[in-house]
């Protein structure tokens, strides 16, 4: 039976760190500004993973990885491509992690490089992963890969951030193959917004600031929003529309609706977020999965929240499964999956 071509999900692989943050410490950190509770309710976590000494970001990436190799059964030496989701924040500024990632996989055939795009990273990677495949006879094998831990940069006692305070560590791993005759990648929609592009960031550390005497103290723990007011204004205008723009536009593209989602995987956000995003689209809670006790991993919140619904059975074959994030800078995509063998 002919098969179009087509890019195939493998699978998955996470790696999340031992150690933890509860909503309890989280209010205690904010010196009881925000009540246990509130941290609960408003804010979405009764806990979150956070980075012990040995959980680099580069190093996450690689333990991620290797729990997807190890899961779906695939050679290292198959690996064509190795794109790296990982953040800018690592064990050493301007290393590549991909490569670290191939050379401790021991991927010799593969070749790799890093992509960012904040907490839409994973999507729009397995976005460029799959047009890679379909344009490339020699690239196959697709491992898209990292960590993230920019819970580091996060001041507790700063309010700015507060909606930030679900940041988390883990990493994440996805592997795509063309032609694999299941699990079919479909369409994915992108929204990015420049006006947002520096609204959040790192403050000090770069070029324009870097870390001195002077600032050494707050360095560390500087990830801010510089343009609070402006944010705001543009963020309720934009973001629930383009999110539900970008979700809706994947399914379109897909020859899908937002009435055959089977599975959504979204990024942690605040909880009254999460039940209005599914109100909107119709879906009830049940055919999602709530990270409340992971917190927000950045771009692997997708991931791992496929690979949760995987593990309980949320998702069967014949399933449309979308997975969907929105990134500081500003961007929000979207793609869909048919889970299942490909039929015609």
């Amino acid at each position: 039976m002919f098969v179009h071509n087509h890019v195939g999900v493998v699978g998955f692989g996470t790696y999340l760190p031992k150690h933890h943050m509860t909503a309890k410490e989280v209010s205690k950190a904010t010196g009881g500004v925000w009540a246990e509770e509130a941290v609960i309710e408003k804010l979405g976590f009764v806990k979150k993973t956070i980075a012990g000494p040995e959980d680099g970001t580069q190093e996450m990436g690689y333990l991620a990885a290797k729990d997807c190799i190890v899961s779906t059964g695939v050679n290292p030496l198959d690996i064509d491509v190795i794109i790296c989701i990982g953040e800018e924040w690592k064990e050493y500024p301007l290393t590549t992690s991909a490569m670290y990632i191939q050379h401790k996989l021991g991927a010799i055939n593969a070749y790799g490089f890093d992509i960012a795009q904040r907490c839409c990273t994973a999507i729009t990677a397995m976005k460029i992963a799959k047009d890679m495949m379909l344009s490339d006879e020699s690239v196959n094998t697709v491992l898209i890969c990292g960590g993230y831990r920019n819970e580091d940069f996060i001041d507790y006692k700063n309010s700015r951030v507060s909606f930030m305070f679900n940041l988390a560590t883990g990493g994440g791993a996805v592997l795509l193959k063309k032609n694999y005759g299941k699990n079919e990648l479909l369409e994915t929609s992108i929204i990015t917004d420049g006006s947002f592009a520096r609204d959040v960031g790192v403050v000090y550390g770069g070029t324009l600031k870097p870390i001195d005497n002077g600032n050494l103290g707050e360095a560390y723990k500087s990830l801010d929003v510089m343009d609070v007011e402006g944010m705001k204004s543009r963020l309720n205008e934009k973001s629930t529309p383009n999110f539900l723009k970008v979700i809706r536009e994947s399914l379109r593209k897909s020859g899908y609706s937002q009435e055959d989602i089977d599975y959504i995987a979204m990024i942690h956000f605040k909880y009254s977020a999460h039940k209005f995003i599914l109100s909107e689209l119709g879906v009830p809670e049940s055919k999602s999965i709530y990270l409340k006790d992971y917190g927000h991993l950045g771009q692997i919140d997708q991931i791992l929240s496929v690979k949760l619904a995987l593990e309980q059975g949320k998702i069967k074959n014949g399933d449309i499964v979308v997975t969907v994030g929105a990134g500081i800078g500003y961007a929000w995509a979207a793609n869909t999956i048919k889970w299942g063998e490909i039929y015609e």
